[in-house]
């Protein structure tokens, strides 16, 4: 989070390239900043005993956009929505004051059925025309089309989707054999390494970027299967579904997503790695779904001070916050309170890794879990489930409300000073999220949502997965010795 001069919260959005029509022009003001390359040949004396400065060559970006930009497609979408529409003028629908009139005097007012259209990216990843996206580009689609970067039009049809890693399968027909690009291996990817996107940013068919890898492993509060390549290369509405290249031509991430307080780029963006693509694209080409793994536990983050409190030095694994009642964990042995610190002989560093794990195991499989039990290591076999849509293996996820909750147990209810009983606590509060501007505070005890009781953690994510996403979220919470109604707007 960053202020400006006068202390004013300044609130960082998620973008989500889905595509727009209008055009952005952005301009930069400022000195000009020049990086020297040193190929050989004649240097600067003070370069020459610099082991950085002699380390990179200049990248062969020309090359790499010829080799693969064929494979790089542009992917449009088609919605039927029936949602209201602003009030239109009261003078007629050509009356040259209508667009005054709805941006100054609002008002909302159903006007039937509206077609909608979007604009994404995508990449070839075999000759007969399989491509890989977004989940939400193609998402809600009626109809989608692909258009390839010798200007050929296809329709094109869903293969396979997957919301909770937000990636997509679809396929066209060519009647001819198509340029691929090859998935690469993301875990080689280092923090400064060059990198190059191609995407539709804007509607802007094939534009070709290049910056570096900032960071790896990024939780940025999607979900439970956050762990995003980091870079500054410059990415934008409609780069959704694109590919994130490395210098050997290899695909090393799909970008997705990024920080940003206008909507456009200012360095920061995000791509899924492409370890994590090849895991799920047979699934997604063979069944349409990704089956995953799960053992009806949600976890929490061992914070120093729980990990103190508990005799766990140095502070790791995922704190078990409740059990799913006769679900695969409870059967094994498990109980609220243990820390997880080996799943499948893989430590768990963090409670951020135990989801991703689990998600790879195939349901039926038994594994050693290895969990700390009052001050001691207790071994349990464990058979994974399968994961139903409706259920998570991690509560204490941020995600896009940007709040945490957390099964009201004794020890926390005497924690945050509150009465003992069975429900859900708020735990944490993202600064500049949803849940914040809503007015929702850590320590709120929940009631209700959308006047619904919430209990446990299953009900929890059973009414925020089920509620619209244009709507607003009716919490009815429990502060001290009140009940409060607080509208959250995603």
């Amino acid at each position: 989070m960053s202020r400006s001069s006068d202390q004013k919260p300044t609130r960082f959005r998620m973008t989500l390239f889905i595509g727009a029509s209008a055009i952005a022009v952005l301009a930069g003001m400022g000195g000009v900043s020049i990086i020297e390359y040193y190929q050989g040949g004649r240097q600067p004396a003070h370069a020459a005993s610099s082991p950085v400065a002699t380390a990179q060559s200049l990248p062969d970006f020309i090359s790499l956009a010829k080799k693969l930009g064929p494979s790089v497609v542009n992917v449009s979408t088609s919605r039927i929505r029936g949602a209201a529409q602003e009030a239109p003028s009261p003078f007629g629908g050509n009356d040259p004051g209508e667009e005054f009139w709805q941006r100054f005097f609002g008002g909302r007012t159903p006007r039937g059925p509206q077609r909608q259209s979007g604009v994404g990216s995508g990449f070839i990843v075999d000759g007969n025309g399989t491509i890989l996206t977004n989940y939400h580009v193609v998402d809600g689609a009626q109809k989608l089309s692909v258009t390839l970067s010798d200007g050929k039009n296809y329709d094109a049809k869903v293969v396979g989707k997957d919301q909770k890693s937000d990636i997509a399968v679809i396929k066209i027909e060519a009647g001819r054999d198509l340029p691929a690009a090859a998935l690469g291996d993301s875990d080689r990817l280092e923090v400064g390494e060059w990198v190059m996107a191609i995407g539709n940013p804007f509607g802007l068919d094939h534009t070709v970027t290049s910056g570096i890898v900032s960071a790896k492993g990024r939780n940025i509060g999607q979900g439970p299967y956050d762990n995003f390549i980091q870079t500054d290369a410059s990415i934008n509405p409609g780069n959704s579904g694109g590919p994130l290249l490395n210098l050997r031509g290899e695909v090393v991430g799909i970008n997705t997503a990024i920080f940003s307080q206008s909507g456009g780029n200012i360095g920061i963006g995000f791509a899924i790695p492409s370890n994590s693509v090849k895991e799920l694209l047979p699934q997604l080409r063979d069944k349409g779904k990704v089956v995953r793994g799960f053992i009806g536990a949600s976890v929490q983050k061992v914070s120093p001070e729980i990990a103190e409190s508990l005799g766990i030095n140095p502070a790791r694994g995922a704190l078990v916050a409740d059990l799913v009642k006769g679900g695969p964990a409870e059967r094994a042995g498990m109980k609220t309170g243990d820390v997880i610190i080996e799943f499948d002989r893989r430590p768990i560093k963090d409670s951020a890794d135990l989801p991703q794990q689990v998600a790879r195991v195939v349901p039926g499989a038994a594994v050693q879990i290895k969990v700390i039990r009052d001050g001691r290591e207790t071994a349990l076999s464990l058979t994974i489930g399968e994961m139903k849509e409706a259920e998570v293996t991690a509560a204490a996820q941020e995600g896009e409300l940007g709040l945490t909750v957390q099964p009201l147990t004794p020890q926390l209810a005497e924690t945050l000073g509150l009465e003992r009983g069975a429900g859900l606590v708020i735990s944490a509060v993202k600064p500049g999220s949803a849940a914040e501007e809503a007015g929702l505070r850590s320590g709120d005890v929940l009631v209700e949502i959308n006047r619904r009781p919430v209990k446990n953690l299953a009900d929890y994510n059973r009414e925020i997965a089920g509620n619209d996403k244009a709507k607003s979220v009716l919490f009815l919470v429990r502060r001290g010795q009140s009940s409060l109604f607080l509208a959250l707007k995603r």
